[in-house]
């Protein structure tokens, strides 16, 4: 199961009858109102601008589905910003924005800002995340570390100063901690999950929403550790080594194929949150959704990341180009013990 009791397992797809009628028009090729080779839509040329803010986990899919889609539509401006899952909310509940990356669902706070202000929402999940942690390559003592211990290392009070505070017999060396603020939703998805409450963290660690910065910092220090997004240690496993985590049943490291079948402790879904008034709408987000949905099969596993099974997203494709806006993480995820909260 994917949740806060342990580890994923990915769900049954819940397919509605409504969709598979789309499906097998979006089988035999182009999508409805699409046209090859051409940048209109419905024989309508697309022009606007799409803005774009939030998590610098999911940012690489959305970056790598904007390049693509402007290259396909000229007329359209996607631009992508990256202020961290919660940063990016704070703009998204004041109509700022018409599309939030997010590696955590909404809060509640969020969600009544949101509606404070009009705002109304789609949730789709986009890919499937496996947040790792990450230690120098000269690291030579660290095998695996377990929940309890990444607790004992990032919890509010820690008596962890040196290696050897983790377990005996590790160099008494200060370690140096790298993470991501607490504007981003790996903060708070990695707070919830191993410290038990999201937002609770000792905070004399170096902190930023730029995972490159994080990566940076773990790669020139030998006493490091750190954690990020499973997409920036992929594009730097040449500079940082992955640790694998034990979360009750065995060492297990970060791969597509742990993450996909939720053997990996802390694996999670990765949203996009869409402005509903500016998809019902606007011609060109509405296009640049169903865009993103047709393209992540290909473009989620080249960043580095794990897909959904392909048929979640021709699923959600053809719900959106039919102009139905409900129930993608249902769709993602069988209904029964899958909250998507990681």
């Amino acid at each position: 199961m994917w949740g806060k009791e342990g580890a994923w397992s990915l769900g049954v797809l819940v397919l509605s009858s409504f969709a598979m009628g789309f499906i097998l028009g979006l089988a035999a090729g182009e999508p409805p109102g699409h046209v090859s080779g051409t940048v209109t839509v419905g024989g309508v040329a697309l022009s606007g601008a799409v803005s774009i803010d939030g998590s610098s986990t999911v940012y690489p899919v959305t970056e790598a589905v904007a390049e693509a889609f402007m290259e396909r539509y000229p007329g359209v401006v996607v631009t992508v910003g990256v202020s961290g899952t919660g940063g990016g909310f704070k703009r998204f509940v004041r109509g700022e924005t018409d599309i939030n990356d997010a590696s955590r669902p909404i809060t509640q706070v969020e969600a009544e800002l949101a509606r404070e202000n009009g705002v109304e929402w789609v949730e789709i999940p986009v890919a499937l995340d496996g947040l790792t942690i990450i230690v120098n390559s000269g690291n030579t003592w660290v095998d695996c570390l377990t929940l309890e211990e990444l607790r004992m290392i990032w919890e509010p009070g820690s008596r962890v100063r040196f290696w050897s505070d983790v377990r005996p017999g590790w160099p008494r060396e200060e370690i140096r901690l790298y993470g991501p603020g607490p504007d981003s939703g790996t903060f708070d998805y990695f707070t919830e999950r191993v410290v038990g409450e999201a937002g609770s963290s000792r905070t004399d660690y170096i902190a930023s929403e730029d995972d490159n910065v994080l990566v940076e910092g773990v790669s020139r220090e030998r006493y490091s550790l750190g954690y990020l997004g499973y997409a920036y240690y992929v594009e730097n496993r040449d500079r940082v080594r992955a640790v694998p985590i034990d979360g009750g049943n065995g060492c297990v490291a970060p791969t597509d194929e742990s993450i996909a079948s939720g053997r990996y402790p802390l694996s999670r879904p990765l949203y996009i949150y869409v402005n509903r008034e500016g998809i019902e709408g606007r011609a060109e987000l509405r296009e640049f959704v169903a865009f993103y949905l047709r393209e992540a099969p290909r473009l989620v596993p080249r960043v580095g990341y794990t897909p959904f099974p392909e048929r979640y997203y021709r699923v959600a494709e053809a719900l959106v180009r039919a102009g139905v806006y409900e129930d993608f993480a249902e769709i993602a995820f069988r209904g029964a013990g899958i909250d998507g909260e990681g």
